[in-house]
């Protein structure tokens, strides 16, 4: 079979031929029986065979913000809405361009920082629907991810995730950084940026073709679902809450308990409530997020995202959950050091000078096999033992006076040598800080490392400082405790 024929031969979702052991057999035949009118709306694109508390960012900072989210956004002038757009304008949403969606920036009722210090205290709820959620499946699919990344898929259990990179051939640098999960033997859900959609597709797509065997991998971009990030100490209990009054069960038929479900595992759920217009809707709820705090991402099905969204927040009630924007997530994820992509992380970087060197998974240290393997394993590897180590490293900043940008240049404390610069910057709201992120020479990445940092022309004393800025406070087996 031609290789290029054999790539745009994909079955729909829900008549693909799955094991009797996969989790999905289940939701498939739900989805099966969704009304017909609703089924345009389901069905997937289909490709080849994702300082204080309280503290108001000031308006010139808020401007500088909205242009940063913007110049995140896609290289086209087309501007999307995800299923919760008239939600967004309901809540006073101030909506900003990012990743080609007209997204929320902040709402009416808080202000970037006070969203900030809500989401650390209580919880908030996020609209990450512009992100690119993906299907792979197959019995080809683990080998392309294990070529595409340095993961070992094969080894992740069944509803685990794990965070990875999508790599460039030949040179390692990251094409976009992702987050895999294993929903089955040969079934795996991806998400990546909303930012780099043209070129993940096109990668993919080149990816599958050039596979040994594209017929065997059957690709869907789940365009139209929705998905949301519940983040903050409170968010088990609202989900709890919601899923139990909604009279949600597992696909085994089992009454929903958020504390049996630990950082980076996921589950399906159906509700069951004759009262909604859910149709026994499933829905997939991962433990996880991008805040550093405890928290869930879901994904929903189209028809229904607005509505149970609208019910999460009804249910919970203002006291306990409200809406945040692309504001507080910006700030929130620096406090926890996660990278953005497209300033902390690029094509030219790779996983050990992004300070992700955990991604390349114990047994592809030895075996390689994935793309960029020869530049990566070196750059693992210290001078003194025949490796090459990396040029440069991504480090966290705390620095004085103004808060550095984006672009601000990192100089040696003689103030005269260049040794890197700043890749995100803003005012801690839990620290009462200026924190920021950057890259480094190898040797001056060492915490404590004293620098100087040009903001604006002037001279800022910074001090190298371990990430996370904010301890995160993920759910874990190993910690004991329930969150909140």
């Amino acid at each position: 079979m031609n290789k290029a024929r054999a790539i745009t031969h994909v079955l729909h979702p829900a008549h693909t031929q799955l094991a009797p052991s996969s989790p999905f057999r289940c939701f498939n035949a739900l989805r099966q029986a969704l009304p017909r009118a609703r089924s345009s709306q389901l069905a997937p694109t289909v490709y080849g065979s994702p300082c204080a508390h309280g503290l108001t960012l000031r308006a010139q900072q808020c401007q500088q913000l909205q242009r940063r989210q913007a110049s995140s956004g896609a290289a086209d002038s087309t501007i999307n809405h995800t299923g919760l757009y008239d939600l967004h304008i309901k809540y006073g949403g101030k909506m900003v361009p990012f990743g080609g969606f007209s997204m929320p920036v902040q709402y009416a009722d808080l202000g970037v920082g006070e969203s900030h210090a809500w989401t650390r205290e209580k919880a908030s709820l996020f609209d990450v629907g512009h992100m690119v959620q993906h299907r792979l499946s197959g019995p080809a699919a683990s080998l392309l991810l294990e070529k595409m990344t340095p993961s070992s898929v094969t080894a992740l259990p069944n509803y685990h995730s794990t965070l990875s990179c999508l790599l460039h051939p030949s040179t390692g640098g990251i094409v976009d950084d992702t987050v895999i999960t294993r929903l089955g033997h040969d079934t795996f859900y991806l998400v990546t940026n909303a930012a780099c959609r043209e070129k993940d597709l096109a990668y993919i797509e080149e990816q599958i073709a050039a596979s040994d065997h594209p017929s065997r991998i059957d690709w869907q971009v789940l365009d139209g679902w929705g998905l949301i990030a519940l983040q903050g100490p409170l968010s088990e209990q609202i989900l709890q809450d919601a899923l139990l009054a909604l009279k949600a069960t597992d696909l085994e038929g089992s009454e929903v308990a958020l504390q049996e479900v630990y950082f980076g595992q996921c589950k399906h759920y159906i509700v069951n409530d004759a009262s909604t217009s859910a149709d026994a809707a499933p829905i997939m709820v991962s433990r996880g997020g991008y805040t550093g705090e405890d928290g869930f991402e879901i994904s929903i099905p189209p028809s229904w995202t607005p509505t149970f969204t609208q019910f999460l927040l009804d249910n919970a009630g203002p006291d306990k959950l409200r809406l945040a924007g692309l504001g507080a997530r910006d700030s929130l994820r620096l406090e926890a050091g996660m990278c953005l992509y497209g300033h902390d992380l690029n094509d030219d970087t790779t996983p050990v000078e992004a300070g992700l060197s955990w991604v390349v998974h114990k047994d592809r240290r030895t075996g390689g096999g994935f793309h960029g393997d020869g530049v990566i394993l070196r750059q693992l590897r210290p001078v003194k033992e025949g490796g090459t180590g990396p040029s440069r490293r991504r480090i966290g900043l705390v620095v004085e006076g103004a808060p550095a940008r984006e672009g601000a240049k990192i100089m040696a404390t003689d103030g005269e040598e260049e040794i890197g610069h700043v890749t995100s910057g803003c005012p801690s709201p839990t620290l009462g800080k200026n924190i920021a992120m950057g890259y480094v020479k190898n040797g001056m990445h060492r915490t404590g490392t004293e620098v100087i940092v040009l903001v604006r022309g002037k001279k800022r004393k910074g001090v190298v400082t371990k990430m996370p800025f904010v301890a995160s406070k993920y759910w874990k087996q190993a910690a004991g405790t329930s969150p909140g």
